[in-house]
């Protein structure tokens, strides 16, 4: 099964509390939440990972 990266954005001006990121195989391994950018507010330094 791909990873499934969960994330939410602390930005409190951003109406966005989680997303999930669903890769493929071919992603590589170091690939972070820092990689990518809020959906909603466009934010690279607000993202967290959801540690279940």
């Amino acid at each position: 099964m791909p990873a499934t990266l969960e994330v939410k954005c602390a930005n409190e001006d951003c109406e966005l509390d989680m997303f999930e990121l669903h890769y493929t195989y071919d992603m590589p391994d170091d690939v972070a939440v820092a990689d990518f950018s809020c959906p909603y507010c466009g934010e690279t330094r607000f993202l967290e990972e959801i540690q279940l």
